[in-house]
């Protein structure tokens, strides 16, 4: 995961060797292609590192996994537990164990061989997006890619592999909401019926006063437990991504 996430340091730091030109200058290469400054190339570095995070994110499990967990929280109504922290380290590792394979390819496929000079770093980039393209177009549903491809113009795209990743991410995006949001109304039911019943008994015995959250939230932890929730929770949310 770490070689695969300074993929793109790699990448930009590709011609810092031969650059020994003027700050925020082009150098002009003996082949007749032009390759940026070392000045020019830190500065490009230190501003995509500070999108690196989001970008990660955006287009990886992750978003899809800290929403099922959130709602799984509120539909428990264990307010803060468990703590954001501990959600975010969840959700955190269950993406790295989600994305292994896609990383692994770009690291067979595009890291391994940039850093052992076998491809360039242009052809080491473009390897290096193939894995997570096909993983998010495998992700993604056909109608929010018509809805980008339609909102940017783009009549001329005819299949998904001639989708850019201007419309491939943001599309990602919405069909991972829209994934999320559904298994999450899926969780709420099951504790929507234990919170109705103890509503309707604590009604019928003239207990109106008594906060329903106080009786039910015993019964719901006591049915997460007993079905062994967070093995099936991660489970089925780790298994959703490959079925």
């Amino acid at each position: 995961m770490t070689r695969a996430l300074f993929i793109t340091v790699l990448l930009l730091f590709s011609g810092v060797a031969h650059s020994q030109a003027e700050p925020l200058a082009l150098v002009n290469e003996v082949a007749g292609d032009q390759s940026y400054s070392l000045s020019l190339q830190i500065l490009i570095l230190m501003t995509l590192l500070t999108l690196l995070p989001a970008a990660i994110l955006s287009t990886s499990a992750f978003v899809r996994i800290i929403i099922v967990l959130s709602i799984l929280r509120q539909a428990l109504g264990t307010a803060q537990t468990p703590p954001n922290q501990v959600l975010l380290g969840i959700a955190l590792f269950l993406t790295f164990f989600v994305m292994a394979p896609v990383i692994g390819e770009i690291h067979e496929s595009a890291a391994s061989p940039y850093i052992e000079g076998e491809i360039s770093a242009g052809d080491a980039l473009t390897k290096g997006v193939a894995p997570l393209r096909k993983f998010m177009l495998a992700q993604t549903r056909e109608s929010d890619l018509q809805l980008f491809a339609s909102i940017a113009g783009r009549t001329d795209i005819t299949s998904t592999d001639e989708a850019p990743l201007s419309i491939i991410v943001p599309s990602f995006m919405v069909s991972e909401l829209k994934t999320a949001f559904q298994i999450g109304f899926l969780i709420f039911i099951p504790f929507l019926v234990i919170d109705l019943i103890v509503s309707s008994v604590l009604m019928s015995m003239g207990m109106m006063m008594l906060s329903p959250m106080i009786i039910s939230l015993p019964f719901k932890i006591m049915l997460f437990v007993m079905v062994d929730g967070w093995a099936l929770m991660l489970g089925t949310l780790a298994s959703s991504f490959y079925s």
